[in-house]
C-alpha cells in the first residue's frame, strides 16, 4: 500500500449525504499528504475541519451548482462558461497532487476537465445506480462518456452500481469496494442515552420502527406510512430531510399524510441527526423502503451494527448486504402488505428478531468495516499504479 500517494479528493456537495460520509471515513487513510477539495462550503467542510482532514473550497458558480440530476441540455449549456473556469482553478491546485479522485457525478465533470488541464490521472468513485429512475438520460450519457474518455479507474460501491454502469456503456476498469462504517460508533452507545432520548421525543411504550434516509420519492417513506396505517400500535421515526426542490414537495405530502387521523401522533420527523447510533438502538426494527434500486444501502449496515433487525427492499446493493431470513428480511419494493407482514412478524417473534440481529451484527463487522473499505481502495489504487 502506498501511503505517500498524494490524492486530491474532489466533491461538489456541502451537504452530508452518503457519498460525503464515505469520504469522511476514507480520506484519513490518505490525507495528509492528500487533501479534500469541495466546490461549496457548508456542513461537510466543517466536519472535515473538525476531523483534522486537510480541506479547501473552490466555490462553483451558481449556474454549475443549479444543474440537476434531471437536467436538460439548456441548463447544462448555460453552465459551460462557469464550468471551464472552475475546472481551470481545480487544475491549478491539482498539479501539486498525483491523482484526482472524483467522489460524485458533478465532481466527475469538473475532474475530467481538470485532469486533462493538469495532466493528472482521474479516478471516479461511483456511488449511484445509473438508471433513468435516478438520472436523466443525458446525465447518464455524459457520466459514462466522461468516465470512458478520461477516468483510469472507476471504484463502484456495489456490484449493482457496477452492473448499471456496464449496462449504460461503461468500458473503463471497475473495482467494487463496499462502503465501510465506523463500528465503534455503534458499540459506544449508553443505554441511559437511549432511554433519555425516547422520553425527549415523547414516544410511548409501544414498538417503534425507524427509517433513516433523506426524504425523497424513491426512498419510499410513503410505503412505510401506508404500512403504519395497518399497524395501529406501531410508532415511527423518520430521520433525514429533503435536499432538492422536488423532494421538498414530497416531504410536505408525507407530513400531510402523517397528520391524518389514522397516523396522527405516531410519526416523528426528526430531520438530519448526528446521533444516529443512539436513535437506531431506540427502535425495535430498522426499515429500508427504497422503491428504486439502492446503490449500496449504508443505513442497512448501520442498522445491523446497531444490533437491530433490518427489513430492506429487494434490489440494488441491498441484496449484497442482506441474506434473506439469515441477516434480515427482504421485501419487494413498494409492496405495502409485504412490509406490514415483515414488521408484524419481527414484533411478534422477538427471539427470531434477536437471532437475525446478532447474525447480521457479526456479518457487518467483518464485511463492512472502515478498515476493509480503506484496504479495498488502497488495493485498487495500487493496482492502478502498477498497470
Amino acid at each position: 500500500m502506498n501511503h505517500e500517494l498524494r490524492i486530491l479528493f474532489l466533491d461538489h456537495s456541502a451537504a452530508l449525504g452518503g457519498a460525503e460520509l464515505y469520504l469522511l471515513d476514507l480520506a484519513p487513510a490518505f490525507a495528509p499528504p492528500g487533501e479534500v477539495l469541495l466546490l461549496e462550503e457548508g456542513p461537510f467542510y466543517e466536519k472535515l475541519r473538525v476531523a483534522g482532514i486537510p480541506a479547501d473550497v473552490i466555490a462553483a458558480p451558481g449556474a454549475v451548482r443549479r444543474v440537476a440530476r434531471e437536467a436538460g441540455p439548456f441548463s447544462a449549456l448555460r453552465a459551460v462558461p462557469g464550468l471551464l473556469q472552475l475546472a481551470w482553478r481545480v487544475a491549478r491546485k491539482a498539479r501539486a497532487f498525483d491523482l484526482i479522485y472524483a467522489n460524485s457525478q458533478k465532481a466527475l465533470v469538473v475532474g475530467s476537465l481538470a485532469a486533462q488541464m493538469a495532466r493528472r490521472p482521474l479516478v471516479w468513485n461511483l456511488h449511484d445506480v445509473l438508471t433513468t429512475e435516478h438520472f436523466s438520460a443525458m446525465n447518464i450519457r455524459l457520466a459514462v462518456t466522461l468516465a470512458n474518455r478520461f477516468a483510469r479507474l472507476v471504484i463502484a460501491n456495489s456490484e449493482a452500481s457496477k452492473e448499471a454502469f456496464r449496462q449504460a456503456g461503461g468500458r473503463v476498469p471497475v473495482a467494487v469496494v463496499h462502503n465501510g462504517i465506523d463500528v465503534e460508533r455503534f458499540a459506544a452507545v449508553d443505554p441511559e442515552q437511549v432511554a433519555a432520548l425516547r422520553r425527549e421525543l415523547g414516544l410511548h411504550d409501544g414498538p417503534v420502527v425507524g427509517l433513516f434516509s433523506r426524504l425523497a420519492p424513491w426512498k419510499g417513506q410513503h410505503v412505510l406510512l401506508e404500512a403504519l396505517a395497518e399497524l395501529p400500535e406501531v410508532q415511527a421515526i423518520l430521520v433525514g430531510e429533503a435536499l432538492f426542490q422536488d423532494e421538498q414537495r414530497y416531504a410536505e405530502t408525507l407530513r400531510q399524510r402523517a397528520a391524518q387521523p389514522d397516523l396522527e401522533d405516531r410519526v416523528h420527523f426528526l430531520g438530519f441527526r448526528d446521533d444516529v447510533p443512539v436513535l437506531m438502538q431506540l427502535v425495535d426494527v430498522v426499515v429500508h423502503t427504497s422503491v428504486a434500486p439502492e446503490p449500496f444501502g449504508r443505513v442497512i449496515v448501520e442498522g445491523m451494527l446497531a444490533r437491530r433487525p433490518v427489513i430492506a427492499t429487494r434490489g440494488g446493493g441491498a441484496v449484497e448486504i442482506v441474506r434473506d431470513g439469515e441477516t434480515g428480511l427482504l421485501v419487494p419494493p413498494g409492496d405495502v402488505q409485504a412490509l406490514v407482514a415483515a414488521i408484524r412478524h419481527l414484533l411478534e417473534h422477538p427471539d427470531q428478531a434477536r437471532r437475525l440481529a446478532e447474525t447480521a451484527y457479526r456479518d457487518a463487522r467483518h464485511r463492512f468495516s472502515i478498515e476493509a473499505m480503506r484496504k479495498g481502495v488502497h488495493q485498487a489504487l495500487a493496482a492502478l499504479q502498477e498497470a
